[in-house]
């Protein structure tokens, strides 16, 4: 099993035509419908493609451009919740490297990747602007600070899908 190989999910183009019926023929609309698709789909799936720029009469070349160029997009599919672990200095100083390193352990993905039960998406961000909490870590809005590794694992359970924790038996 390959790390961050997440398991294709079939999208439903049906659920695509109404966003693209409010922007028919609109070029100057592609950002916003390009958000409100992935806001549908938590991604801008590849098959998704084709018939934005048939509606907004552009090229695919030219919606997969824009999808690329742009931070906001992303073109695989994300987590549930999203832990964003703080990597600067005073987060560095104060071990957010344990931080991440219990991370990636127990989720057994790297930064930038998504566990195959797609709930969760681990990044790295440069700072979070909680220096006097860090080493500090984000999990989709909440902020977590003067992390140690009991208090990381304590988190991550909070997280954790109901049917079933990852290495127990009980569900």
């Amino acid at each position: 099993m390959a790390v961050n190989e997440v398991p294709q999910q079939e999208v439903s183009l049906n659920e695509l035509e109404p966003i693209l019926e409010g922007f028919k023929g609109e070029k100057w609309a592609l950002i916003p419908l390009l958000q409100q698709v992935q806001e549908k789909y938590g991604y801008i799936p590849p098959e998704t493609i084709e018939p934005i720029a048939r509606s907004l009469r552009l090229f695919p070349s030219e919606v997969q451009g824009v999808v690329t160029f742009y931070s906001q997009f992303y073109t695989t599919p994300r987590g549930r919740n999203i832990i964003r672990v703080c990597r600067g200095t005073a987060c560095h100083v104060r071990g957010s490297g344990s931080v991440l390193k219990i991370l990636k352990q127990n989720l057994e993905v790297e930064p930038g990747e998504t566990t195959l039960d797609l709930n969760y998406t681990l990044e790295t961000v440069a700072c979070l602007g909680a220096c006097f909490l860090a080493p500090t870590m984000m999990v989709n809005r909440e902020y977590y600070g003067k992390l140690a590794p009991p208090r990381v694992m304590s988190v991550l359970k909070q997280y954790a899908p109901s049917k079933k924790e990852k290495g127990h038996g009980e569900g």
